[in-house]
């Protein structure tokens, strides 16, 4: 395996579009880094100008220590999965794992013990014989990361492997790509749209926005010290609450800041023990938890505010109830910048 490094990489259209701009990440070897962002934000540019497939406009890409920049993907020693499980419909699953060995002119030996070892791996040992036609979505995925296993590459690269799958598949195979990363200890880069997917697969995740890299940190980092109210918002489902800095009175660190909170970090009260009362507008019911949608403001005009919380005692709408906010887990933003504004605790 190895290390990929991307130092000021760029990348403007013919057309004038600036897809990526100025990003430097370092991807350490066997590392498992997630790229995540909303449409259009450059994460796919990314993986394919890693894969070889889009060319920089500006910067310089390694793979351990050799500059891959403007090198044909067939010269990167990588393998890339994609959405599509593009599988040969006319070979057998066996075949179709095989397949780029054979291309590579691997010997039947090495091709047999490879194939035997991915199938095992990905529990594939039983429909070897079959065709793609007779597997299911899941089976026919891991046949896809199969193929790319037994070229044993120096890096992995997944673009949005899971998203032509149902969600019952998609969290099963999820699991499944977290077993075999810790297995084979590989180098994968991986693209989603979705954050809990991010959030669950990566070793660290890399929010993009605009091109722009926002944060790069493990997971749990991104959650409870995001970088700017872009990633405050993006990481964590549902998303943070934010509400002016005031609305608190003294607590806030300064004038003017935006307060972040997350649904998960309030607490409902009697109406007048909290910090503030609010209308109850929604509550949906989520089996283990309920999600409140709350109204500030004795017009029930005001902000809205969400709230996670015990389904017992029940919660009835249009109510008023009052609403307790843990300190120890509150979040301070520049209003103009975005920026996240460190406290001292």
């Amino acid at each position: 395996m190895a290390a990929v490094r991307l130092e000021g990489i760029s990348k403007t259209y013919p057309n004038g579009h600036v897809a990526v701009r100025g990003l430097d990440l370092e991807i350490g070897d066997g590392e498992f880094m997630v790229l995540v962002g909303p449409s259009g934000c450059g994460k796919s540019t990314v993986l394919r100008m890693i894969a070889g497939l889009e060319t920089p406009t500006g910067g310089r890409m390694l793979i351990g220590d050799r500059d891959v920049t403007a090198l044909p993907p067939q010269e990167r020693d990588i393998a890339m999965v994609f959405q599509s499980y593009a599988l040969y419909p006319h070979m057998t699953v066996r075949e179709n794992l095989g397949f780029g060995l054979r291309m590579r002119g691997a010997t039947r030996p090495v091709i047999a013990e490879r194939v035997e070892e991915a199938s095992r791996v990905l529990g594939l040992a039983a429909v070897l014989d079959r065709k793609p036609a007779q597997l299911s979505g899941g089976q026919r995925q891991r046949v896809a990361l199969g193929r790319a296993i037994v070229r044993e590459p120096k890096v992995f690269l997944f673009d949005e492997p899971l998203s032509n799958l149902d969600a019952k598949l998609r969290v099963e195979t999820r699991a499944e790509l977290a077993r075999l990363h810790r297995r084979l200890k590989a180098t994968a880069v991986y693209v989603t749209h979705d954050q809990e997917e991010a959030m669950t697969l990566g070793g660290r995740v890399a929010v993009l926005r605009d091109g722009y890299l926002q944060q790069a940190a493990p997971p749990m980092e991104l959650y409870r010290r995001p970088a700017n109210r872009f990633v405050a918002g993006f990481v964590g489902s549902p998303e943070m609450n934010f509400l002016p800095g005031d609305i608190l009175g003294a607590a806030a660190p300064g004038p003017g800041l935006t307060l972040g909170v997350r649904p998960h970090d309030l607490a409902i009260v009697a109406a007048g023990a909290g910090d503030l009362d609010a209308w109850v507008d929604v509550v949906e019911p989520r089996g283990s938890e309920l999600l409140l949608y709350l109204r500030l403001g004795a017009d029930r005009a005001g902000a809205e505010l969400r709230v996670i919380t015990a389904p017992e005692p029940p919660i009835e709408v249009e109510r008023v109830v009052g609403v307790a906010f843990d300190r120890a887990r509150l979040h301070w933003f520049e209003p103009e910048s975005g920026q996240r504004v460190e406290v001292s605790r």
